[in-house]
């Protein structure tokens, strides 16, 4: 597994480093937050991502949260002292684990653990999601396209739908595909409903 830490401490981030190496890791970056810090983290592709953030400003801390959107990756965050804001901003940035005055060499595996955990849920609700909205929109795709088949065919709701699935079949092509087609052709035509 390659991890990354983002930290402007070396002491601590040689901390981390040590509780990991004592974990089994050992394809380990350190990676100072200064100029083009995140080019060179996704140039890395870390498989887990830990920041230790000590006691941040909050522009570091909303640099630190951009940061962890973009990479879509498990992070784990270290902080000395935080509040509601700070909480609220790292849970809706996707950080998996934030620790707050919690630093010690023997947590990071466990911690390091729990990000990964919650990362991989969190990645198959927002899948689970996706689909579901997906599924959404091809369905009125095809309740769109049954409504224009049975007003300019006049066909009844299955009938529309057995046309719709049969041609679907015929092209070796998914419904909602058909439905789409059958969509644009009506919106040329200026039949669309």
């Amino acid at each position: 597994m390659r991890i990354a830490i983002v930290d402007e401490s070396g002491l601590r981030a040689v901390v981390l480093e040590e509780g990991l190496r004592e974990a089994g890791f050992d394809d380990i970056t350190v990676v100072p937050p200064r100029g083009g810090f995140v080019a060179r983290l996704e140039a890395l592709g870390p498989d887990i991502v830990i920041m230790d953030l000590g006691t941040p400003s909050r522009d570091t801390f909303e640099e630190m949260l951009a940061v962890s959107r973009a990479l879509a990756r498990p992070i784990a965050m270290f902080v000395d002292a935080s509040d509601e804001d700070m909480i609220g901003g790292a849970i809706d940035a996707g950080v998996g684990a934030y620790v707050v005055d919690g630093f010690s060499k023997e947590r990071v595996k466990p911690i390091l653990d729990l990000a990964i955990r919650r990362f991989n849920a969190f990645a198959a609700l927002r899948h689970e999601l996706d689909e579901a909205k997906s599924a959404l929109v091809e369905r009125k795709l095809i309740d769109r396209a049954k409504a224009y088949l049975m007003k300019s065919r006049n066909l009844s709701e299955t009938d529309a739908y057995t046309l719709m699935r049969k041609s679907a079949m015929n092209q070796g092509r998914k419904i909602a595909d058909i439905a789409q087609a059958l969509i644009t052709a009506a919106d040329l035509l200026g039949d669309a409903t």
